[in-house]
């Protein structure tokens, strides 16, 4: 059976749709602007979950990763499609995802522009074991902790840093 060949939006930096392009012709190292969503996900104690990436992977396998992420497809809304990689990745169903903000992230192999979100959940979590190899909640100290040993995502260090090193600080201090 052939793979379907994935197309993705290619966008400005404010998010307009400019053009499409294929997923290899967005990870070869072309750097054509593309969307992705990033969802954050807490429980109630603060502690953020992290998936593990599949080692089949072509991009940052085996790292630990936001919650859930992905690709926005071609003609869908990011909102749409942070609800969609919830469902897909861990089985959940949000219904409340609160945008954080979005902004441009580049690695040697591409530029996204990505999509943050966060939301609260306390109920159960069925990663999904063809996209994620594990998964489990993290505090934001012992994330901080762990930054810069090649462990996490570029584009998760990227968020975690404009977003969180804050309130990780914060968290250690007490």
């Amino acid at each position: 059976m052939q793979k379907s060949v994935e197309i993705f939006p290619l966008v400005d930096a404010d998010g307009n749709t400019i053009g499409r392009a294929t997923r290899q012709k967005c990870h070869d190292g072309s750097k054509l602007l593309h969307p992705v969503v990033h969802l954050h996900l807490f429980n109630s104690k603060g502690e953020l979950f992290l998936q593990k990436r599949s080692p089949d992977k072509d991009i940052q396998p085996n790292r630990w990763d936001s919650s859930a992420s992905g690709h926005v497809d071609y003609g869908e809304a990011p909102h749409a499609a942070v609800l969609r990689e919830a469902f897909e990745e861990l089985g959940i169903s949000l219904s409340d995802v609160i945008f954080i903000d979005k902004y441009i992230i580049e690695t040697d192999q591409e530029r996204e522009l990505s999509y943050c979100y966060r939301a609260v959940w306390d109920d159960e979590i069925i990663i999904d074991t063809v996209e994620l190899s594990d998964g489990r909640f993290w505090t934001l100290s012992e994330i901080a902790a762990n930054l810069k040993q090649n462990i996490f995502t570029q584009n998760f260090e990227a968020d975690f840093l404009r977003f969180y090193s804050k309130q990780a600080i914060a968290s250690t201090a007490q």
